[in-house]
């Protein structure tokens, strides 16, 4: 391949993904996570998803603290499928923007945790562990300190 021809293809390929990272829309509050790719518009949900605990702005003294969810229009199920029911599905919690678990809950203990500030987000997501379109996510921001 020749060097114009790679440098084309380079270019190409920065566009697709800085245009990748810039799709996706937020459902709830904070910031989201990264787009999952789909290859097919995804279905809508009616659920709502909020952190209870901990607040925004809190700060939290030790390793780990309690995080608890609402949620609401929808309800948590264990098994994966692929059969997607706009009202089922699961939660899969981030810290600063990496996944720390998909759970079938609405509370857990999440430990690990440094000094300073960290964003918590909490995304309802369906059985088959894709988004939902608009995405149902939200997230607290809070400090710890040691």
């Amino acid at each position: 391949m020749s060097k114009t021809r790679t440098g084309f293809v380079v270019a190409l390929c920065v566009l697709a993904i800085s245009a990748a990272a810039c799709g996706g829309s937020g459902g709830g509050s904070g910031g989201s996570p990264s787009p999952t790719p789909t290859s097919t518009q995804r279905p809508s949900s009616p659920a709502k998803i909020a952190i209870v605990s901990p607040k925004s702005g809190a700060v939290i003294h030790g390793t780990s603290l309690k995080l608890v969810l609402s949620l609401k229009g929808a309800r948590v199920v264990k098994p994966t499928t692929t059969h997607i029911v706009p009202t089922q599905g699961h939660v899969h919690v981030f810290l600063d923007n990496k996944i720390i678990s998909m759970t079938y809950g609405l509370t857990q203990t999440v430990g690990g945790l440094t000094p300073g500030t960290h964003v918590l987000q909490a995304e309802f997501v369906a059985s088959d562990h894709l988004p939902w379109d608009p995405r149902i996510i939200a997230a607290v921001s809070f400090t710890v300190k040691s």
